[in-house]
């Protein structure tokens, strides 16, 4: 049976540009090592995705909807669908005075922001450098590689999967507990002090809510510990060793 509007599900990916065959996204860790896009600070996991509500490009997100979960779909996005269309007019000359300090270390390829838009830099000289604010799939096809993992219909897979979505820690760090209308989230110690906390759970109530409309309270557990206490209780230990 095809996915309904607002079904969530869970899929990996791999995708490509059509003419290159240059892999430019992946949400498989191994897929990302093999074609050198491994980043430290990434999550690497399948990704969740509400169907036809444009979590993800619109010529992906069509594909889903005619989708069931164990398919494996080879889904070609167009730039109407996709990234958009290559637009000449975002891409400007800029003097390079405007980049202030930052001038005289800019080369071709390099990744600026120029009022607060960003740009790759396509051309140096004569004291101006040309920038070009297109997406840089702007105006190509992408070829998206997908397994259609899982329908979420419990409410524990649905809770399990927005937190994992909003949580930038280990999965292993994730814990949660559903008890009737109400779920206790507790929240990972290393995230106790992130500036983000607060949208982080923002984020989550708002999916949550959304999602489970049945849910009535969120709890955002937060447990302290005092570690001058914990390494108390430490020393008679090793004194006894």
């Amino acid at each position: 049976m095809a996915f309904t509007k607002g079904s969530l599900i869970l899929i990996d990916y791999t995708a490509k540009v059509k003419d290159s065959n240059e892999v430019v996204e992946t949400t498989i860790v191994d897929d990302a090592k093999k074609h050198n896009l491994f980043q430290e600070n990434v999550k690497y996991q399948p990704k969740l995705v509400s169907v036809g509500e444009s979590w993800v490009l619109k010529g992906l997100d069509d594909a889903l909807a005619n989708a069931k979960a164990g398919d494996k779909l080879t889904v070609d996005v167009t730039p109407d669908k996709g990234f958009g269309e290559r637009d000449p007019g975002k891409v400007r000359m800029i003097p390079l005075r405007k980049l202030g300090e930052d001038a005289d270390k800019v080369t071709v390829g390099d990744t600026i922001e120029v009022d607060q838009r960003t740009g790759v830099v396509r051309f140096v000289g004569s004291g101006r450098v040309q920038v070009d604010f297109n997406h840089r799939l702007a105006g190509k096809t992408v070829v998206y590689d997908v397994n259609v993992l899982k329908s979420l219909d419990s409410n524990e897979d649905k809770i399990s999967a927005i937190l994992k979505r909003h949580m930038p820690v280990e999965d292993s760090k994730i814990s949660s507990k559903l008890v009737g209308q109400t779920v206790d989230v507790t929240v990972p110690e290393e995230i106790f002090g992130a500036e983000s906390l607060r949208v982080i759970k923002h984020f989550i109530q708002m999916d949550a809510f959304k999602f489970i409309p049945t849910l009535e309270k969120i709890n955002f557990v937060e447990t302290y510990s005092n570690k001058k206490s914990e390494k108390k209780e430490e020393k008679p230990d090793q004194e006894k060793k």
